[in-house]
C-alpha cells in the first residue's frame, strides 16, 4: 500500500489489470468494441448466427395482456405479426395503441433490414464517406492540410461505434414492445390453418388477424463461382476496406455502396447489365450522376453481362463476361442485383395464398391477402416502392382499419418520395420527364438548374448539381420534383408535401427564396 499525505491508502497499480475507461460512454465504447473484435475474428459460417436473437419475452403473459387456453394449450390474441422489421413492427405497435393484444414473431435481432443491414447502417458508412470527403476539401477552404492527400480512415473503430448506435435502437424496440404489453416470440412463424400460427418450437396461436411482415433478401446472380461474392448483406460485416472492389448491378444499392467505398479509400469498379444506372429514375439527373461519379474515380461499365466468377492465384477475385473477357485483381466482389421476398416456408400453401413467380404475396388496395384474415406489408408484398416508410404506413393504415374505426384507411403509394444516398444524393418525387409525357403528352412543361454548389466552386471541384421540375397544364401543376446535389435529401421533405397537395409552379414562384442556397433553386426555376 502507498500511504498518501491525507492519511488514505491507494492500491498499488497492478500493470497486468486493464484500465477500466473512466467514463460510461467510454465503458459502453469499449464494450462494444470487444464484440467487434470478436466478431471480425470469428469464421464466415460463424458470423451468419451474429445478429442477437430477440430472446425478449414480454411481461404480457405474466400480466395476463394475453390468454392461453388450458383446453387447446393455445396463446390467443387479437393480432398475430409474422417479421419483426419495419413494417411488422410498425403493425405491432399501432395495434397496440388500440388497446389490442399482440403477439410479434420474430427469430433475429429486432428492425429488420433497415435497422440491421440497411437503411441505418448505410446512412452511418454513407456520413463517415461524405465528411471524409469534406474533409479533403479542408485545404481549399484555408485549412492547414495537405492538398490531395487521403485521411486515413480508421474503419473497425467507425463499425464499433455504428453498431453501438445499433444496438441502441435494439434497445429502445424492447422498451417499448415491453411497455405496451406486446408478446414477443424469439421464433420463425407459418400459417398452419385459418386463424392459426405455429412456431418452430411448436408454440401456437390464434387470432383473427395475422399480418405477414418478413421482409426480403438479397439475391445472387446464377452463374458459377456467385458464392464466391458478397451481397449487401455481408458488407455489413466487413472489418476492413477491400483495396478492390468489383460491385454487379446498376440499382440503388450498388450505386450507393459504390460511392461509400471509393470515398472511403476502395478503388470501385461497378458493371452494370443496362446502358444507365438508375433506370426508375430521371435519365437526365442519371446522366449528371454518372458524370460525377467519373470525376471521382469510379469505373462504370454498362451492358455487362456476366458470366462467371474465379478465385486467382493470389486468392483474388476475378469477372468472366459472357464474351469471354476477363477482369481480376480484385479483392471482393459484390453482388446488388435484386432482392426476393422472404415468402417461402411461411405456411402460404395452407390457407391458399400462391405467390408469383418473384415470391411476391398477392394483396389488395386494403393489404389484404385471398385468405381471409391474412394480410402483408412492405417488401413480402412487392406492393408500391420498397421502402422503409412505405410499409410502415401500410401497417398503421391497415391496423387503422382493423382496430381503429377508419374503414378508409389505406396506403396512398402515389407520389412517394425516396432518396439514392449517392455522391451526391439524388432525390426525387412524382413522375420522371419520360413517365409525364407518356401521360400527358405535350403538355408537359419542363424547368432545370443546373449549376455548381457554392461548396463545390469554392473548393474548385467539378462536382454539378441538376434540379429539375416538371408541370403539366396550363396551370403548370408540378408532378414532379428531382433533385441531384448536396443535401437533396433534405431539401425534398417539404417539396413533397408541395406536391402532394398540388402546388403549381406559380406557388413556388410566390414563395421567397431562401439565399445562398441551393433549395433557392427549386422556387425560382423558369
Amino acid at each position: 500500500m502507498v500511504r498518501l499525505a491525507t492519511g488514505q491508502h491507494r492500491r498499488r497499480a497492478d500493470p497486468r489489470r486493464r484500465a477500466r475507461p473512466s467514463s460510461p460512454l467510454a465503458r459502453d465504447r469499449a464494450w462494444h468494441a470487444r464484440r467487434q473484435h470478436e466478431r471480425c475474428n470469428r469464421t464466415s459460417d460463424e458470423r451468419s448466427d451474429l445478429r442477437p436473437r430477440a430472446a425478449l419475452r414480454s411481461r404480457a403473459l405474466r400480466t395476463g395482456a394475453v390468454r392461453m387456453s388450458d383446453e387447446t394449450d393455445l396463446l390467443h390474441v387479437d393480432l398475430i405479426v409474422i417479421g419483426g422489421g419495419s413494417g411488422g413492427l410498425a403493425a405491432a405497435f399501432r395495434a397496440a395503441e388500440y388497446g389490442k393484444r399482440v403477439a410479434l414473431l420474430e427469430p433475429r435481432e429486432l428492425g429488420g433490414t433497415c435497422v440491421n443491414v440497411g437503411c441505418v447502417p448505410k446512412k452511418a458508412m454513407w456520413l463517415a464517406a461524405d465528411l471524409r470527403l469534406r474533409i479533403e476539401q479542408g485545404a481549399r477552404f484555408g485549412f492547414d492540410l495537405p492538398m490531395d492527400t487521403r485521411v486515413a480512415f480508421d474503419w473497425p473503430s467507425f463499425i464499433t461505434d455504428r453498431q453501438r448506435y445499433i444496438h441502441g435502437i435494439h434497445d429502445s424496440y424492447r422498451k417499448r414492445l415491453d411497455r405496451d404489453g406486446i408478446v414477443v416470440l424469439p421464433s420463425r412463424g407459418r400459417l398452419a390453418g385459418r386463424d392459426l400460427v405455429e412456431c418452430e418450437n411448436g408454440t401456437r396461436l390464434t387470432a383473427p388477424h395475422i399480418v405477414l411482415a418478413t421482409g426480403s433478401h438479397p439475391q445472387r446472380p446464377d452463374v458459377p463461382g456467385a458464392d464466391l461474392g458478397c451481397v449487401s448483406d455481408d458488407f455489413f460485416s466487413w472489418c476492413e476496406a477491400p483495396a478492390r472492389v468489383a460491385i454487379i448491378g446498376g440499382g440503388y444499392i450498388a450505386i450507393e455502396l459504390a460511392g461509400v467505398l471509393q470515398a472511403l479509400g476502395s478503388q470501385v469498379d461497378v458493371f452494370v447489365r443496362e446502358q444507365r444506372l438508375l433506370r426508375q429514375a430521371d435519365a437526365e439527373l442519371v446522366e449528371q450522376l454518372q458524370d460525377n461519379y467519373d470525376q471521382q474515380g469510379i469505373e462504370l461499365v454498362f451492358g455487362y453481362g456476366l458470366a462467371a466468377v474465379h478465385r486467382e492465384a493470389d486468392g483474388r477475385l476475378q469477372l468472366e463476361a459472357v464474351d469471354g473477357s476477363l477482369r481480376g485483381g480484385y479483392d471482393q466482389v459484390l453482388f446488388a442485383t435484386g432482392r426476393r421476398p422472404n415468402s417461402d416456408g411461411i405456411g402460404l400453401d395452407t390457407v391458399g395464398i400462391t405467390p408469383d413467380a418473384r415470391g411476391n404475396i398477392p394483396v389488395d388496395a386494403w393489404q389484404a391477402t385471398p385468405a381471409p384474415g391474412v394480410y402483408a406489408v412492405g417488401d413480402i408484398c412487392g406492393c408500391g416502392p420498397a421502402l422503409t416508410p412505405v410499409a410502415i404506413a401500410a401497417a398503421r393504415r391497415l391496423c387503422d382499419r382493423l382496430f381503429g374505426g377508419k374503414p378508409d384507411a389505406k396506403l396512398d403509394a402515389d407520389n412517394v418520395p425516396s432518396v439514392v444516398f449517392s455522391h451526391p444524393p439524388l432525390a426525387m418525387v412524382g413522375m420522371t420527364e419520360a413517365e409525364a409525357r407518356a401521360a400527358h403528352g405535350d403538355d408537359v412543361h419542363v424547368y432545370r438548374s443546373n449549376f455548381r454548389p457554392m461548396r463545390e466552386a469554392l473548393a474548385e471541384s467539378p462536382q454539378r448539381s441538376l434540379f429539375k421540375l416538371i408541370c403539366v397544364g396550363e396551370d403548370r401543376r408540378v408532378v414532379g420534383l428531382h433533385l441531384l446535389g448536396d443535401a437533396a435529401d433534405e431539401i425534398l421533405q417539404g417539396f413533397a408535401v408541395a406536391l402532394k397537395m398540388g402546388a403549381t409552379l406559380d406557388d413556388l414562384h410566390d414563395t421567397v427564396a431562401i439565399h445562398p442556397t441551393s433549395a433557392e433553386e427549386v422556387v425560382l426555376m423558369r
